[in-house]
């Protein structure tokens, strides 16, 4: 089994029975020394068998085929997995060896588009703080371990919420919660549009959904005022207005801040 890196980001790898390391520290086994890399961000682990993967840092995600590695996961022939921004495709040789024989030597220039998540979740309190998830369509998250997005915080029910992509943002569907979902400072209970910059609750765990290809000022434009709860003074009859426009300015500050770190601007 080999990585190949379509992007020319690193020369191709063969994993054998070790253990292969990615990551931007020098003495990883692949050194990718850009934006949205971890230290150690993950490694693949070789057998007799086959490989599987692992992360390594929950604050910047890894993502196999579209999904988040959340657990060790076997790979196989032509899985593609993103590090950040960086896409690297595995290929079983023994397979691919007579097409590579046949093939002309233009094709050896053919990029592989790296699947990189239309959405992703940043937590921003309790166990989720500062980690990144990955939305795929259909993911449901919750305290049991075989949700895509598995949250050990005893506020969230087993399967809590199911997360649906489209093209303005994450539909939002409570799966009949203890808790309850919130989008912003509201409690819903049908399915409900989460769009970029705007947050997701489930009762005390709290996550900022970010679209990687919008900038700050874009997600700003697109949180609802209703999305934006004011404090409680202001509830009580203080300057309401004050207070929105206030917290939709740190709205935009943390979410220029998300993506700074994940190295879209």
């Amino acid at each position: 089994m080999k990585l190949v890196f379509p992007g020319g980001d690193h020369a191709p790898l063969e994993v054998g029975g070790g253990t292969v390391t990615i990551g931007r520290d020098a003495g990883c086994t692949i050194v990718l020394d850009k934006d949205g890399v971890a230290p150690r961000h993950c490694e693949i682990v070789g057998t007799d068998d086959g490989a599987s993967l692992r992360a390594l840092d929950s604050a910047l995600a890894t993502v196999l085929n579209g999904r988040q590695v959340t657990a060790p996961t076997p790979l196989k022939d032509g899985d593609l997995i993103v590090i950040g921004r960086i896409g690297c495709s595995v290929v079983n040789e023994r397979k691919a060896a007579p097409q590579q024989a046949a093939a002309p030597v233009r094709d050896e220039a053919t990029r592989v588009r790296a699947a990189l998540p239309k959405f992703v979740l940043r937590g921003v309190s309790g166990p989720t703080l500062g980690k990144t998830f990955a939305v795929s369509n259909g993911a449901v998250i919750g305290r049991q371990a075989d949700c895509d997005i598995p949250i050990a915080a005893d506020e969230v029910s087993r399967h809590h919420v199911r997360l649906k992509v489209t093209a303005d943002g994450v539909m939002v569907e409570d799966m009949g919660s203890a808790n309850g979902t919130y989008v912003g400072n509201q409690r819903i209970s049908e399915a409900t549009l989460l769009r970029p910059g705007e947050e997701l609750r489930l009762d005390t765990i709290r996550f900022q959904l970010i679209a990687p290809g919008m900038d700050a000022r874009q997600q700003a434009a697109a949180v609802r005022p209703e999305a934006v709860a004011p404090p409680a003074s202001a509830a009580k009859g203080g300057n309401g207005t004050l207070w929105i426009v206030v917290a939709v300015i740190v709205v935009a500050a943390i979410a220029a801040a998300v993506l700074h770190q994940q190295g879209v601007f």
